[in-house]
This record gives C-alpha cells, structure tokens and sequence, in this order.
C-alpha cells in the first residue's frame, strides 16, 4: 500500500503496485522518508528499475573527485524510446539552427536533484518520480511520456552528499530528535553542501571549473533540453518556492519563457492548493547571474527553474518549526515529488508550443540578436595562453569563435577605457560573431553592463569576461566575420644540439604558473628577472621566467627535452638565448635576477573558515598547479613545524589563533624569521584589528565620530524611515559583487605580468589605508574606479582612496593582505596570476 504522504497526488490517479518494477520501498526495504538512502543504494535502485522496465536507459557520464559515479536515466515511451537518438540530434540541430520545428517531437525534460549535497532530500525524491514514470499502471504518466521525454539527474553531487549522509545517519539519535540545536541538526565544518573541493557547483554551470560540472554540461550539451529544473532546500522556516522567479530578470530572457514559468508555477500552485501547502512565487531567486542551474538553461534557450524545499540540512529527517509543526523528510520528498510531476504534465501538454519557441529562439539568434553589439574582438597582445583558456571556456558553451578578420581594423567600445575607439585586428585575435544560435549566452558573457531592473538580487552583478580574463577586448556595433576558426600554434622544438645558455618564458599567464610549477616539481632551478631587459631584438617584462643551464647540470641530456616538452605540455612559448649578456637592462647575473625557492606552502582552515574560499585555494593547488599544499586544521597550528614552512594562507574567515597571545606572537616571530603570511578577505580584517602596520580605511563619518572637537547634527526625523522600505534601506551598504579598476605599482612583484590596472571583483567596503612605511601598496583604488555592477550609494561613496592588495614587510619577511579574493569561484581567470606572485615570486 502507499504511504500517505503519496496520497498528495491522488488527483493523477496513481497505482501504487507493480508485477516487474520495485517500488523504492520495496527495494530499499524501508518507507521512502524513514531515512536517508546511501548514493550507492540510490544507484542501485536506478539500475534495478533499468534493468526491469523496458523504456529507462541508464549512462554513466562521469565520476566526482572521490570517484562516485555520476548517472542519469532517460525514460521514454515506447514509441519514443526507440528513436531516443533521433529525438536527441533533433533537438542539438534545433539549438544550432541548423533544422525548424514541425512542433510534433517531444519535449525534453531534464531534472536535476541535488546540486547541494545537504539539501539530501531530492535525490529521495528521485527515485519516486522514476518509478511513477515507469509505472505501467499509472495512465497520466504514459500519457505524459508521450510528449515528453524526460531526463533524471538523481544527484549531482554525490561527494557532498555523502558528506552529509554519513554525518547524519551516524549522529541521528534511535527516535529523530526534532529539536533544531541537537547534534543531528548541526552538521560539523565544512557541511555537506558542497562538493570535494568546497566549490558550490550550483555557481559553476557557466564556468564549469569543476569535474563535475565539465562533465555534466557535456552530456546536457549533446542534450539541448527544452525544459530544466533545480531542486533545492531552503531554511527549515520557509515554505515551497518554485517559478515564476523573482526580479532581476536578464533582459535577454524571453517573454515566452517568462510565461511558460507562469503557467508551470500555476499548475504547480494547483496541487499545492488542493493539499493545503504554503509556498510563494517571484521573491527572492532571481534570474540574472548566468551560472546557475536555472539560468544558464535559460539563456541556452530552454525553461529553467529552481524549486525550493524548506528543510536543508538542518531538517534531518523531523525538525520541530517555531510555529508548532514537524517538518518531516517524507513531507518534503511529497512536495519536490509534486513539483517534479507537474513539471512534466505542463510540458507534455505545451510541448508544441515549448518545441516551436525553442526553435525560434535559435534562429532569432542566428538572424537578429539582442544587444546593442554585434561582434566582439578580444585582443592576444601576446598573450596567447591567457587567450587561449578563454576560447576554451567560450567552446565549452558552444560558442562558435574564430580568429582574424578580413578588414585589419575597426571600431568599437574598449572595457578597460571606457571609450569607443578605433583598433587594429591582428590574426591572433579572437573575433566572435553575435551572429549564432548562441549569441545570447555570448551577449550575457559579454556584455560591459548588465541592466538590472532591481537592485535587490542574489547573486553578483558583474562577470564580463573581459575583465575576469584581463584580455583587452571590444565591443562592436558593426557586424564583424572571422578569417579563421583556428588559430595557429606554435611548438617549441629541442635545441639540445645548440646547448642554449637560458630559456626565456614569459610571465602573464596562469599557464605560465602550471610551467613553472611542473620545472620545480622536478627540481629544476628557475629565476626571475625583476626588471625588464631586451635581449636578440625582443624585449621581455618583469617577471620573466630565466630557466638557465648552469645550476641544471644535474639533469644532464634531458635538460633541453624537458623544458620544451613542458612548455609544449602547457602551451607555452618559449625563447632560448645563447648568452647572458643582454642587450638592454640587466644581465643574467644580475641581483635583479631572483632565484625562485620551492616554496612549502601551507593553507590554514577549520571552523570558522570560509569553506568556499578554502576550496578555491586548495583546488587551485591541486587541479590546477599539481603543486604540493600542506592543509592544517587551525586548531592544530602548534603543532606546525615553522622551519620547514615557508607560505602561510589565510583564506576568508575568522581565526580563533588571532585572541590566543601565544600562537599570535609565534605567528609574528615566523614572519619576522623570513616567513610569508597571504591574508584574503576577512582574514586581512582580523589582522587590520591587530598591531601589525594595517589598518582599515574608516569612513569619514566614523572619523569625525572619532573627534570630539566635531558634532554632526542630527534631524530629528533622519531616523523615520518606512518599515516596508527596509530592504531597500539595507542594500545602500551592499555590494553583491561589482567590477572595479584598480591601479597597480608593476614595479613590484606581487603585479608582475600585469599592466597598469587590474580589475577587481569588489563583494564588500572594506578598504585599508595606504602602508605609509616599511611596506608597498602595489594594489589601490582611486576615485572613479567603478565599473560594473550593482553597488550601494554608502558603499560607492566609500570605495576609493585605499589599499586592495599590499605588502607590509616584516623583518625578514611579508605580511601580503588581499582584500578581494582573486581565485573567486575560480572563474575569475585574471586573479590568479596575483595570487601565483604571491606565493612564488613576492619575497624571494
């Protein structure tokens, strides 16, 4: 028989018995609700129902870090199932434009649970809508298969899930304690939300920096899906969210997509209403940052949605609410399970008009696109590695790309200058035509500023990549071909035979930072040249890697080999010189060129640590440098061996250590050894409250407050304020993550392979005074550094005049203060390069 919380879809009429396919119950052997399933059970119970019903296709299309399988199911009717390729391609061509719909092919639904590994209940979810799907007994979902073809992520994120599952099922007391400050209900640092390396891969579907996502945005590109839903948790206090979403709505979103939310939301509102559910529409998930899992669909011209279950992972499987009911586990796989299933009615019941807007979207696309722009050219300016990862990213979101053109010149607006200008166009140039199916994701990545039609979002305001990348780049409101779709790469070939004197590389890239990591994993002695030189006719910048033979010996007749082949590995380009003697600046042996220490690094986190910025550094380390990082729980910093650490990272957060005299004064006593201390974020703000030479910027209210010589006069109504206005009283301090310009000292090694400016994504006011001695400000906003984004006015009339990224020498050693985090999410490709000199080149 059916549990009764299955009863809420009685009005579909569901069957709750089958002669072949097990129910999650019945396999499980225990009620779906009674507690929360292991990944591998999950999956068992999906390859259980492939191998009975005849119409579920099971793929594995990847594994996480931990190696947990990533699955999906593709259920179909029969008639469909038999042609489920023909309807896949079908779709892919209608999203290149490339066929127009007859109206008469299926809608592709595709489901997503579980994203955030604490919010478990979706996945239980899952395999409930798998098997009314597949039941035979159960008319609406046959009928709905007709028109629907429908795709079942049970979890995108099983490392994190299984994170939180292990926890909960291992403290849960025998009878689930409801109360909501019992141990079951506090998971322990870094919570399950997250995947191995900490990143929230619900942020991640357009930067795709995780395995996970690259892997799962594979298969839904060769998917194309007309239909996506998210589903999420919430607080335990909240009621059912689902679409339509809130305000900011990205102008490039289509009415028709913003009514199909609408109807889907009122069908979903049908059944809530019929069971008495709380639930609310259009606040607070907005559809603007484009790496979401609504969004990103939405701007690939699909209908994506995020649904919103109270609970989280503070629900556990009962929690007590202020209000006096228990939310239960089985009531919240009832209401993700509803949402899902009326999901999949509405689509089969629009699937002709869903199918022939979806094609329309793609040739609007291909021959109108939205925005002002037209053509967009992104300058190499010989950095073609920096270049090249861009490509990459625009290739993996099917953005068609190419390089050169047929004119040597145009015009158009400069990001880093503000200005329409006229420019040249060099063959290594990247040109991209807004002229393609996918020119509205193009327009979204591209765009110098995002129009807001509300402040209040959720999310960052700004991410052009432009900025994120540093890459010169224009917009042009001309249309603009390109000359070629590839561009030409250059090998670097072995010169054993003529036994150069040095190899040359330059420093600009965070490819360059991987080559310089591999030479010192295999004890290759590398400098750095602090000052510019020119040498064979080319002129070669501060920071310049200097890869000489003397002092390499050791590696014999393989020198040459491995230092091309490394180069080749990371597509770096490489110069090799017969001599030290330079033409202009300084010679090899000059104190200006500066041997690089292997440096032992290590990265300080636990409770009360930022999992997310702890995840950034610790995956930049290990995916992305294959340099070796020493991970220490704060709590165990005693037990440091401070001789043979030469790097200590504070990502964002707070730090007990920082009210303990005695680890504070060792702390101070290693730097002043030679040691180097790398504060991001709050970490940097804990560290300004401490007499170490830094110090926040105050505004000048707070100075003034500070002077007893001065009064500001108050009116006796600047206190009156609307309650109703109190969001939007409170967003005049917010900065949910805006661009800014900041100026760089290039002399120094903190700024090598920059330019004049960096532009920084700013998510909050703080600012630091500028070192007056014994230290460099290398980093500072000016007045008029803003860019891009949403800020609010007490924040903007704050941020200028201060210090971002300094050093503050300390004996022997540097104290470096990073007051925006420059590895954000890890897509923010510009800042890793100042985080690299940081850790490599600062100091040595």
């Amino acid at each position: 028989m059916c549990r009764l919380v299955l009863l809420t879809f009685v009005m579909l009429g569901f069957l709750c018995t089958h002669a072949q396919v097990p129910t999650p119950d019945q396999f499980l052997g225990y009620p779906l609700g009674a507690q929360f399933t292991p990944h591998y059970r999950v999956l068992d119970y999906f390859r259980q129902v492939a191998a009975t019903a005849k119409n579920v296709k099971l793929e594995q299309y990847g594994t996480t870090y931990e190696g947990r399988p990533l699955m999906m199911a593709i259920v179909a009717s029969p008639e469909n199932f038999s042609r489920l390729e023909d309807i896949r391609q079908h779709s892919l061509d209608l999203s290149n434009a490339r066929s127009n719909s007859n109206g008469q092919e299926p809608v592709i639904v595709w489901l997503s649970y579980n994203v955030h590994g604490n919010e478990a209940v979706s996945t239980e979810a899952a395999m409930q809508t798998l098997y009314e799907l597949v039941n035979n007994a159960n008319a609406q979902t046959q009928q709905w298969l007709k028109n629907t073809v429908v795709i079942i992520d049970p979890c995108l994120n099983p490392d994190g899930r299984e994170r939180y599952v292990n926890f909960y099922n291992a403290t849960r007391a025998v009878k689930p304690n409801v109360y909501a400050w019992s141990r079951e209900h506090n998971e322990p640092w870094p919570g399950g939300r997250s995947n191995h390396y900490y990143f929230d891969l619900n942020r991640d579907w357009a930067w795709q920096t995780q395995k996970e996502s690259q892997q799962r945005i594979a298969k839904y590109n060769q998917w194309m899906p007309q239909l996506h839903v998210d589903f999420h948790e919430q607080e335990i206090e909240a009621p059912y969210y689902f679409a339509p979403a809130a305000e900011p709505f990205h102008d490039a979103i289509t009415p028709w997509q913003r009514e199909i939310q609408v109807l889907i939301g009122r069908n979903n509102a049908k059944y809530f209403d019929q069971q008495g559910w709380l639930y609310f529409t259009r606040e607070r998930f907005d559809l603007f940052y484009p790496s979401y899992g609504d969004t990103y669909p939405m701007y690939n011209g699909a209908i994506g949605m995020t649904y919103e279950q109270g609970g989280s992972g503070r629900a556990g499987v009962a929690v007590l609410k202020r209000d006096g009911d228990t939310l239960t586990l089985s009531d919240r796989i009832a209401h993700h399970f509803t949402t899902g299933m009326s999901t999949i009615e509405v689509a089969s019941q629009q699937a002709g008009k869903i199918i022939t807007e979806y094609a329309h979207y793609f040739q609007a696309a291909r021959k109108t696109p939205q925005g002002g722009y037209k053509a967009y050219v992104v300058k190499a300016n010989g950095n073609t590695e920096k270049l090249n990862t861009l490509a990459d990213l625009l290739r993996r979101n099917n953005i068609e790309i190419g390089y050169g053109a047929n004119t040597g010149s145009a015009s158009g607006f400069n990001y880093f200058t503000g200005k329409t200008e006229s420019f040249t166009i060099d063959k290594e140039d990247l040109v991209i035509s807004a002229f393609q199916p996918h020119s509205n994701m193009l327009r979204v990545l591209f765009e110098p500023v995002s129009h807001l039609t509300d402040s209040v979002t959720y999310d960052i305001t700004a991410w052009a990549l432009p900025y994120a990348y540093g890459l010169t780049s224009y917009a042009l409101k001309q249309p603009l071909t390109p000359a070629a779709t590839t561009a030409t790469i250059r090998n670097n070939t072995p010169l054993s035979a003529q036994k150069p004197y040095a190899y040359l590389a330059q420093w600009n890239s965070i490819r360059d930072v991987k080559f310089l990591s591999a030479l010192l994993q295999h004890d290759i002695k590398v400098r750095f040249t602090e000052a510019p030189f020119s040498v064979a006719g080319k002129d070669f910048s501060a920071g310049t890697l200097i890869i000489t033979r003397s002092g390499n010996a050791t590696h014999g007749d393989q020198f040459d080999q491995f230092i091309t082949s490394q180069a080749n590995r990371f597509k770096i380009s490489l110069d090799a010189v017969s001599s030290g003697f330079v033409d202009k600046g300084t010679d090899f042996g000059s104190d200006k060129i500066r041997f690089i220490k292997k440096p032992n690094v290590m990265l300080l986190t636990g409770d009360g640590v930022s999992s997310l910025g702890t995840g950034e550094i610790w995956h930049f380390f290990e995916q992305q440098l294959d340099y070796p990082l020493t991970v220490v729980n704060a709590r165990n910093i005693g037990e440091v061996s401070w001789e043979q650490t030469d790097v200590i990272i504070l990502p964002d957060g707070s730090y007990k250590l920082f009210s303990e005299k005695v680890a504070t004064e060792r702390l101070k006593e290693w730097i002043n050894n030679g040691g180097k201390l790398i504060a991001l974020e709050g970490a940097a703000v804990e560290l300004a409250g401490m007499d170490w030479g830094i110090k926040l910027k105050k505004e000048k209210e707070e100075e003034q407050k500070e002077d007893k010589r001065k009064v500001i006069p108050m009116s006796n109504y600047d206190a009156l304020k609307p309650y109703a206005n109190r969001e939007r009283e409170s967003i005049r301090q917010f900065v949910p993550g805006a661009i800014y310009k900041v100026q760089l000292d290039t002399t120094h090694p903190l700024a090598f392979g920059y330019g004049p400016y960096y532009y920084t994504l700013k998510q909050d006011a703080h600012l630091y005074d500028f070192i007056e001695s014994g230290g460099w400000n290398v980093g500072v906003l000016k007045k008029d550094s803003y860019l891009s984004g949403f800020v609010g006015a007490d924040t903007r009339a704050q941020l200028k005049d201060g210090l971002l990224f300094g050093v503050k020498e300390m004996g022997s050693g540097q104290l470096i203060i990073l007051a925006d985090n420059p590895l954000f999410r890890s897509f923010w490709e510009n800042g890793k390069l100042l985080f690299s000199n940081a850790v490599f080149l600062v100091g040595q």
